[in-house]
Parts: C-alpha cells; sequence; structure tokens
C-alpha cells in the first residue's frame, strides 16, 4: 500500500481517489499526501504519442481510391481539469499502447471522411487544407476523451491506378506546351522589335549625316573667316615678337650681369663660410681628439704604473706569507719528525732485537714482491725440467726464495752490515702468551 507523501514528475499526473474526496484529486506534475487504508493513488501518463494514420484503398470524392498516411502527435491534456478527469475516465489503469490505439482509429476514421469529401486533386495540391479538416474534425472528438491533437501532417499520398501519375503527366504537358508557345511568342516579338528598332536606327542616321553635312559647310566657312585673320594676326605678332625679343635680350644680358655680380659675391661669401667650416672642422676633428688622446694615455699610463705597484706590493706581501707558511711548516714537520725519530730511538734501546725482527718481518714480504713483480706480467711461461728437484710452481717459488737469501749478503758487501750474524748471535725471546682458560 503506498501511503505518505507521493511526487510526480512534470510528464505524468497522479489521481487520488477515496476517502475526503468527492471526486478524484487530480495533481499533474507535483505532490500530495496519501492516507494508508482510506485512500488510493494511480497516476496517468501524459507524454506526446506519436502516431500514424495510414488509410488505404479509400475513395475520394469522385470515386477514385487513394491511399494516405499521415503523422498526428497526441497526448493527454493536463493542465484542463475537465479533460484530464475525462482521460482518467476513459483511459486511467490502461497501458499506453492502447490509449494510442484509441486515438489512432479515431483519427483513421476521421481521415477516411475527409478523403471521401475531397477530390483527389484537392487532396494532391491543397495538402495543407486536408490536414487542416482532419486536425479539426479529429480534434473536436478526441477532446471529449481528453486527448489533444498537437499537430497533424500529411505525409504520402498514392495510388494503385497511376491516377496522381497522369495528372502529373498531364500538368507537365500544359507545362510544355506553354513553355514553348512563350517561346516562339518571344521570338516573334523579338524580331518585331528588332525590325522596327533597325529602321529608327537607319533614320537616325541618315538625319544625323544631314547635320554632319551641314555643320562641315558652317565649319568651313567659318574657318576660312578665321584663317584671314588669324595670318593677319600672325603677321603682326611675329613683327611685335621681334621687337620684343630684341627687347628681351637686352635685358637679359643686363640680368646675367646682375647675376654674375651676385653669384661672386656669394662665392666670395661661401669661401669665407668654409674656410670658417674647415678651422673648426680642424679644431674638432684634430686638436680636440689629440687632447683627448693626450689625456686618455696620460690616464693609462698613470693607471698602469698604480697597477705594477700594487702588483709588486701584492706579490711581496704573497711571497712573504707563503716565506712564513712553509717555515712554520717546516719546523713543525722537522720537530714532528725529530719527535718521532727520538721515540723510535728510545724504542730501539729497548727492543733492539726485537725491532730488527720486526722490521725484518715488514721488509722480507715487501722484497718478495719486488722480486716476483716482473713474474706477475709475464704472461707464459716454460719450464725445462732435468729430472732432479722440485717441478712447477714449486721451483718459481723456491727460485724467489734463493734469490731473498743472497739479500743479507748483498747488505753486507755495500754497507759491511751483517744481518745475519746480528740476528743469529742476539737470540730474541719474546715473552710467551698468556692463555686464559674458562
Amino acid at each position: 500500500m503506498t501511503w505518505g507523501f507521493q511526487t510526480c514528475g512534470p510528464n505524468e499526473a497522479l489521481v487520488v481517489s477515496g476517502c475526503c474526496h468527492k471526486k478524484p484529486l487530480l495533481v499533474p506534475g507535483g505532490r500530495a499526501f496519501v492516507w494508508p487504508g482510506i485512500q488510493y493513488i494511480q497516476r496517468l501518463a501524459l507524454n506526446t504519442m506519436t502516431l500514424q494514420v495510414s488509410s488505404v484503398n479509400v475513395n475520394s470524392g469522385q470515386g477514385v481510391s487513394i491511399s494516405v498516411t499521415g503523422i498526428a502527435q497526441v497526448k493527454i491534456q493536463g493542465q484542463n481539469e475537465e479533460m484530464l478527469l475525462a482521460a482518467c475516465e476513459q483511459f486511467l489503469g490502461k497501458p499506453e499502447d492502447e490509449i494510442m490505439q484509441v486515438a489512432l482509429e479515431t483519427l483513421e476514421g476521421h481521415q477516411r471522411a475527409i478523403m471521401g469529401s475531397m477530390t483527389v486533386e484537392e487532396i494532391y495540391r491543397d495538402r495543407k487544407k486536408f490536414s487542416k479538416g482532419v486536425f479539426e474534425v479529429a480534434s473536436s472528438d478526441l477532446v471529449n476523451m481528453g486527448i489533444t491533437v498537437v499537430s497533424y501532417t500529411l505525409k504520402d499520398i498514392r495510388d494503385d491506378e497511376g491516377y496522381l501519375k497522369a495528372l502529373g503527366l498531364a500538368r507537365t504537358a500544359e507545362v510544355k506546351r506553354d513553355a514553348r508557345i512563350g517561346e516562339a511568342e518571344a521570338r516573334r516579338d523579338a524580331t518585331i522589335k528588332e525590325a522596327i528598332a533597325e529602321e529608327e536606327r537607319m533614320a537616325s542616321r541618315l538625319l544625323n549625316d544631314t547635320e554632319i553635312a551641314k555643320s562641315k559647310r558652317d565649319f568651313e566657312l567659318k574657318k576660312a573667316a578665321y584663317d584671314v585673320e588669324v595670318q593677319t594676326k600672325k603677321a603682326e605678332a611675329e613683327l611685335a615678337y621681334e621687337l620684343q625679343a630684341a627687347k628681351t635680350k637686352q635685358r637679359i644680358k643686363e640680368e646675367n650681369m646682375q647675376i654674375k655680380v651676385i653669384e661672386r659675391t656669394q662665392e666670395i661669401c661661401i669661401q669665407s663660410q668654409e674656410i670658417q667650416r674647415r678651422e673648426r672642422e680642424l679644431d674638432s676633428s684634430v686638436r680636440r681628439p689629440a687632447e683627448a688622446d693626450k689625456y686618455k694615455l696620460e690616464k693609462l699610463a698613470e693607471a698602469h704604473r698604480n697597477k705594477l705597484i700594487m702588483e709588486a706590493e701584492a706579490e711581496a706581501e704573497a711571497i712573504a706569507l707563503k716565506g712564513d707558511a712553509e717555515a712554520f711548516a717546516i719546523e713543525c714537520k722537522a720537530k714532528a719528525e725529530a719527535e718521532q725519530m727520538a721515540k723510535k730511538a728510545d724504542a730501539w734501546k729497548e727492543y733492539k732485537e726485537a725491532a730488527m725482527v720486526d722490521m725484518m718481518l715488514q721488509t722480507l714480504p715487501k722484497i718478495a714482491a719486488e722480486i716476483a713483480a716482473p713474474l706477475s706480467q709475464t704472461k707464459k711461461i716454460t719450464l725445462v725440467s732435468s729430472g732432479d728437484g722440485e717441478v712447477g710452481a714449486a721451483r718459481i717459488t723456491g727460485e724467489v726464495l734463493d734469490i731473498m737469501v743472497k739479500v743479507p749478503d748483498m747488505v753486507h758487501r755495500m754497507t759491511g752490515v751483517d744481518i745475519t750474524n746480528n740476528l743469529s748471535g742476539n737470540r730474541v725471546s719474546f715473552p710467551a702468551p698468556r692463555v686464559r682458560v674458562r
């Protein structure tokens, strides 16, 4: 049982019936409170439904069988309470397919009725009128069911007998006939107008030729009179020109002399200005740069001298500091070495034989390493044995030991110190190690 606050979207309506309501409470796109057990709630969809209305082989007003297909958009009206109440009475609890079927059959019936009242030509040529008729008639009937026709359009019209095709052929023939007639009339009118225009052109041409000849005659007469006057004026002008030319030449000579005087004056002035310019140029390009170079060289020499003095002073100070540091280091090193030698001498005094044995034991491995160093660089050694003595690595080791045995003799020959006698004469006794037993 559904109870409490119930909501719905704008595309559906809530229908609450039961206690507290004389008629169902209609709530399109909103909410309502439902009491459990005493009230019942239902929902009604307000979505737009698209219907394809097809009427096949229906006789028109002339008795011609045609088929028409229309597209209609219908929906249950949720804004009008009376229409919504009527839709609830008709379709509440029914599926949407059943509602669409009822609306489709109603529209198809009205579409057939309109097809029977109009001729094929009217339907074919004035589709808007046909669509409007179906829309108005179907709307008035569907309103009683609470359904509104949103739109209706004629999608297709056809027939199986070729009637519509014949209408098109007849109209096409009429259009072609009218086009040929119009073309012939246009050619005729064009020929007539062309002849009239040619006649007018010839008349205008003759009139123009007459006017041209008349104008030529008047021109020649006036030209002769003008020529006489022109020649007279020309002769007078030539005499006046010669006189004026003589006067003009005289004035030109005077002006030329005046120009030469002015030019000479200007040349003198220009030369004076040029001399001043060159003096200024020499002053700016030679004397002043020379003074600047002299000042520059003096400053550079002074700076170089100061640099050398400072470098010499710095070098002398660095040498002094370095000498002091080296002297201090040598002094410290000498003190350390002297202290080390003193300690070593004290140790030798106390442990003379043991120290010598220790030194020998430390030196002998180094001697053996130096003797065997050339052998470590050898890639391949071939040993030949006569059958007596050791063979292989033992022989190489033995030869290294033989060389080491000869070292004391070589030291005795070079320094006069017999290491063997000193070590054998002074037997060194080391204290036995103490072993702690747990």
